[in-house]
């Protein structure tokens, strides 16, 4: 573990950046930067949009120390930026690599989706490792207040946590609570109560993040902020605009943002780089001040 990128990441201010998008999700956001699907042909085509899209951003004067850590897809971990491994130019620029891992959402049972098998996690932290990674995200999905698809929600997440944390990376638990979805805050409490379980089973010397939707309560989850094992708890924007989730996110003390569609709905392939830089910054500096400085 890099010890320097791990006091950052638990003690600097500002926010993780998230630009992480994958397969599936890749051509919507590359139409919503102003690439349409016909504006490339194939899969290669596709991912190499996205990289430029990608390095465009974390190439920007605007990505600053403001980031503490940015999370990547898979293929952005192999390609470089300007000759460097992208984990290493970002740690050139102060800035902590996370890795998404998961597979993707099985299909909706007992009102979560579970994770898809990670059949080659082993390999994927190897890689990770030799590719200086810090840590790793894995995203789930609650729609109901089930106790039961809760609880194995929950339960996967650290299973997968415990052999990530051997490979010497931190993982980021992300059981994403739907915003939309009714008694999301009895869904909440529910979810509360198994990570603590779950945290306070855990040996000394193990830490982990949480990436969590924004809670309907306001500091609903302090004990989770200020629990010994966790290094940090960061929040999605989850389908709110970035001022709705920055005002809701001012209102959780400790709590630091992890947005994606937040942090890049300003920008396109079109903007001039003054215009792309200064959108960035914009959104950069709002995210910021809502995770530092709280009401």
């Amino acid at each position: 573990m890099n010890n320097k990128q791990f006091d950052k990441i638990k003690n600097g201010k500002g926010f993780i950046a998230a630009l992480d998008q994958s397969g599936g999700s890749t051509p919507k956001a590359l139409a919503d930067y102003g690439v349409p699907e016909d504006a490339y042909s194939g899969e290669d085509e596709m991912f190499d949009r996205v990289h430029q899209m990608r390095t465009r951003i974390i190439t920007s004067p605007a990505f600053d120390d403001r980031i503490l850590g940015t999370i990547l897809f898979e293929q952005t971990m192999d390609r470089e930026i300007e000759g460097k491994y992208t984990a290493d130019y970002l740690a050139e620029k102060g800035i902590a690599p996370f890795l998404k891992v998961d597979k993707g959402l099985a299909d909706k049972e007992n009102g979560v989706q579970l994770m898809k098998p990670i059949h080659d996690l082993d390999e994927t932290l190897s890689r990770a490792t030799e590719r200086n990674i810090f840590g790793t995200k894995m995203r789930s999905v609650v729609h109901e207040p089930n106790p039961t698809g809760i609880k194995a929600v929950v339960d996967q997440q650290f299973e997968a946590a415990k052999k990530i944390m051997e490979a010497g990376l931190v993982p980021i638990i992300e059981p994403e609570v739907n915003i939309h979805s009714e008694d999301k805050e009895k869904s909440e409490e529910i979810l509360k109560e198994e990570i603590l379980q779950n945290l306070n089973s855990l040996a000394e010397d193990e830490h982990v993040m949480l990436k969590l939707s924004i809670p309907t309560k306001a500091n609903a989850f302090k004990e989770l902020v200020e629990h010994p094992h966790v290094v940090r708890v960061v929040a999605l924007s989850g389908g709110y605009s970035r001022d709705e989730a920055n005002e809701k996110l001012k209102e959780n003390e400790g709590v630091i943002a992890s947005f994606s569609r937040a942090l890049v709905s300003d920008l396109s392939a079109n903007q001039t780089d003054e215009e792309f830089n200064k959108s960035l910054d914009q959104a950069i500096e709002k995210i910021y001040d809502a995770s530092v400085n709280k009401k």
